[in-house]
């Protein structure tokens, strides 16, 4: 079978980040950070955990002085800590509302977004299920409740009724389920299932055939797979189509390739949420992610970069 996959090449971003930014004296809020220096916490959704402590890791080990410490959370969370002054920076899969940029310019505040990545929800199914193929309108009447076993998409399908397991119930995926799937509606189907964390939704999967997961694309990839073009052994990724109903041809699964050209279905953008009037280390690490290295690790991760230059080719895998 052949695949085409994506490298990213050429990026020609780039950031300037040295110790002598800011002077490093204790200012009113007591913080002595600088750009590349010192010592801050920042909040995400659990569900990018693996890409930002890859960033992470890659951003201390080049700017020894400074140390980023992530706190994991749920996406409401994490954008009331920004609020609340709590925090200085948070990844999401929103931009600020007008509302909220209007309530921080209220406190003398900047609040500004970055754009750092484009990425894929994966719907995944258990490694024994042959139920593997569905339509963007057919999840979407899941998530309705108009649709409840698999044989409403299957004729003969034994697989029962249809369980859809999410991350957490604040989480990114379901606001983005709730407010690009659905329109702003909720999601109103009685066999629902949230758990606490992404891993779990993998775990629970493994665990229960019949059902769906629904979790961030960078999650899923072989890390020895350069090409980002395997996925996880443990569970199945269906393929999902834009067409309704899905066909073999029509079927899209979550690669990079796919986010590029907009042929994959269910693609949110990642953002970071800077609100930091020091200009200090919350925007070093949202900048260094924007930049070269940063965006690089973020195509290694499977997800789409923002920025550089894109290079088309094919790959040959092999079954």
């Amino acid at each position: 079978m052949k695949f085409a996959s994506y490298i990213l090449v050429g990026l020609t971003l780039s950031v300037c980040l040295c110790s002598s930014c800011g002077n490093g004296k204790k200012s009113k809020d007591g913080r002595t950070d600088t750009y590349s220096s010192g010592a801050i916490s920042f909040v995400s959704d659990e569900s990018f955990s693996p890409i930002i402590d890859e960033e992470k890791q890659v951003f201390e080990n080049d700017y020894p002085q400074a140390k980023v410490t992530p706190i994991y959370t749920d996406e409401s969370t994490a954008i009331k800590k920004l609020m609340d002054g709590k925090t200085w920076l948070a990844f999401t899969t929103r931009d600020f509302r007008p509302s909220e940029i209007q309530a921080l310019k209220a406190k003398q505040f900047m609040p500004q977004s970055v754009k750092i990545a484009y990425d894929a929800l994966a719907l995944i199914v258990n490694k024994n299920s042959r139920d593997t193929l569905i339509s963007a309108t057919d999840f979407k009447n899941i998530m309705l409740g108009k649709t409840t076993r698999w044989n409403q998409i299957y004729k003969g399908s034994k697989g029962g009724i249809i369980t859809v397991v999410f991350d957490n119930p604040k989480s990114s995926t379901v606001h983005w389920v709730e407010d690009s799937l659905l329109g702003g509606k909720a999601i109103v189907n009685p066999n629902v299932v949230a758990v606490n964390k992404t891993a779990e939704v993998i775990s629970y999967v493994e665990q229960h055939p019949g059902t769906i997961g629904i979790i961030g694309n960078n999650w899923l990839n072989d890390k020895r797979d350069t090409t980002n073009l395997t996925f996880n052994k443990n569970i199945r990724v269906m393929s999902v189509s834009k067409v309704h109903p899905a066909t073999a041809t029509s079927g899209r699964k979550p690669y990079q390739y796919y986010i590029y050209n907009d042929e994959y279905p269910f693609i949110r953008t990642v953002y970071a949420l800077v609100n930091d009037p020091r200009q200090g280390l919350p925007w070093g690490f949202a900048h260094f992610i924007e930049g070269p290295k940063g965006q690089r690790i973020v195509m290694k991760a499977g997800l789409l970069p923002v920025l550089g230059n894109i290079n088309i080719r094919d790959v040959n895998v092999g079954q």
